[in-house]
């Protein structure tokens, strides 16, 4: 595989980056900013990103956008509708369990149980300890039709890429958050960046960072390119590192920020608790992995 993305999907996630940094909230406060939110959800609903795979898109190029989105704490719906869509419901958001977990603004969901995929109706949304994504409960599962098993197996692949891109993407802005800080703030007449002990902390985070990209992005190419087995197996593995790794990063950016990291004000605990729920959908027990993980 060619790990480099073409021009056509740089674009892609120019696009992405742009909205999220141009409407996703730039502080905790901003998240009850409903002006904000619709016009988020307005730009969203335009691009057609939702609908990506109906439209052909690839997994890597899903995965782009989902790891911007997490990047910027977009907080209207793109991982629901856009595993929906994967399983030919655009429109609805996907269900895990008895939750819709991405559901605000949608009143359909739909779920897959082994090959079957049935639809629900979902109760109002609301937000759970993640603050970006609002979750619904889900009513009774009405059959709708049935996928072939590889069409199975590359739905999940895709749900875990999916999730640990978003995962991957909260990560990289909690990491941003904790490098503005350390370049700012001062003590000792010196910012604290310039000191090994922050330094080394922002510096081992990178590298997980580092990890993680090059993880998840052969995991997003085989969900299309590869045996559906491998794909799930890949996917699997993305999701468990992705998840260690952010955990780390998370921890790490609400260290360097020092007693403003654990306030309310500091975004540094919405990124973690963007990564926590992700890392709860669809978990990956290290027994279902046969490769090794030090």
């Amino acid at each position: 595989m060619d790990v480099r993305l073409t021009s056509e999907q740089q674009q892609l996630r120019d696009a992405a980056a742009k909205l999220a940094d141009d409407l996703g909230p730039g502080a905790v406060v901003e998240l009850e900013d409903g002006q904000r939110v619709a016009r988020l959800e307005k730009t969203v609903a335009s691009t057609g990103w939702r609908s990506l795979r109906s439209d052909g898109a690839s997994g890597v190029e899903v995965a782009i956008v989902a790891e911007e989105f997490g990047r910027g704490l977009v907080d209207v719906p793109f991982l629901g509708p856009v595993l929906a869509d994967d399983i030919g419901h655009t429109g609805a958001t996907i269900v895990v369990g008895d939750i819709a977990p991405d559901a605000r603004g949608i009143t359909e969901g739909v779920a897959l149980d082994g090959p079957t995929v049935g639809t629900v109706a979902l109760g109002p949304a609301a937000p759970g300890v993640d603050l970006t994504r609002w979750q619904a409960a889900a009513g009774e599962l009405t059959p709708a039709g049935a996928l072939d098993d590889e069409k199975v197996l590359r739905a999940q692949a895709l749900a875990l890429v999916v999730t640990a891109a978003d995962i991957l993407g909260a990560a990289r802005g909690a990491f941003d958050l904790a490098t503005d800080y350390a370049k700012m703030r001062e003590q000792y007449g010196k910012a604290i960046g310039s000191y090994q002990a922050i330094a080394h902390m922002l510096a081992e985070s990178l590298v997980l960072i580092e990890g993680s990209i090059s993880i998840l992005r052969y995991a997003a190419w085989a969900v299309d390119e590869e045996e559906p087995a491998v794909a799930l197996e890949a996917a699997r593995v993305a999701k468990v590192y992705c998840a260690r790794s952010a955990h780390t990063v998370c921890e790490t950016s609400i260290q360097v920020h020092g007693g403003i990291g654990n306030t309310w004000e500091c975004a540094a605990h919405v990124y973690l608790r963007r990564v926590l729920v992700s890392t709860g959908l669809w978990p990956v027990a290290l027994k279902e992995i046969s490769v090794g993980l030090s």
